[in-house]
């Protein structure tokens, strides 16, 4: 169902008040997490609506849909690209994202060097974690990832500004919190590495599920699509990338 420009502003107001509680529950300051608002099978003028209600950074799975929205919008918008991103992809994106979220591999890793260096770019990113070890998910496992930051902070046209995962699919977020505890002490010992190129500052974590959970965790950035926009759309077609 398609949402008004009214109902996606109040949407938005809903979650950011919701992200503030949970930071004063945290002792947190709430200027200190960024909402992305997850825009997937979404219209351009559904981010117009919300970017008139303040909010500029939105994030994307597909990289075809991105090139598309970027097209319409362009630089207005802080894109981040979230989903998995395969290699021969890069090129299209890295010099239209604010930050590459997903990075699983160090190949992947490898081909955003490559692909920066041409452009002359530093490209911010997040190594992905699967922090839960879920067979239906990407990201390196906890204990390969302090090795694998080492790898990535040494690539010139990288910083690694920390890490994110995407937690189980839960009824009760308390059971995801465990998961958010154990990537804010991952991202500590990481940073205790002290790795040129290497910042931890950002820790992405949450949707709408579970967002309130994971900044009383820690998370400087929650992903939230359908808590702002409603249900996504599939009626167009299978989705690629």
């Amino acid at each position: 169902m398609q949402l008004t420009e009214d109902q996606l502003k109040q949407n938005l107001k809903d979650v950011q008040n919701r992200i503030a509680a949970a930071c004063r529950r945290a002792g947190r300051d709430p200027q200190s997490v960024k909402l992305l608002a997850v825009s997937k099978t979404k219209t351009a003028g559904d981010i117009r609506t919300l970017m008139s209600a303040g909010q500029h950074a939105f994030g994307e799975n597909y990289v075809q849909e991105l090139r598309q929205k970027y097209e319409e919008l362009g630089g207005s918008v802080e894109w981040h690209l979230i989903g998995h991103l395969q290699r021969n992809k890069v090129k299209y994106i890295v010099d239209k994202v604010s930050m590459i979220h997903s990075v699983d591999t160090l190949k992947l890793a490898e081909q955003i060097e490559k692909e920066a260096a041409r452009r002359d770019l530093t490209v911010d990113v997040l190594m992905e974690v699967n922090i839960a070890r879920e067979s239906t998910k990407w990201g390196f496992m906890a204990e390969d990832a302090p090795a694998a930051a080492r790898a990535v902070g040494a690539y010139p046209h990288l910083r690694l500004r920390g890490l994110m995962t995407s937690a189980p699919i839960v009824e009760n977020p308390e059971d995801n919190r465990v998961y958010f505890r154990g990537m804010r002490e991952l991202a500590a010992e990481i940073a205790a590495q002290h790795c040129p190129n290497v910042q931890m500052d950002v820790l992405s974590m949450g949707m709408t599920q579970d967002y309130e959970t994971a900044v009383e965790e820690g998370a400087t950035i929650v992903r939230v699509g359908t808590a702002i926009f409603g249900a996504r759309n599939y009626s167009a077609g299978p989705e690629v990338q």
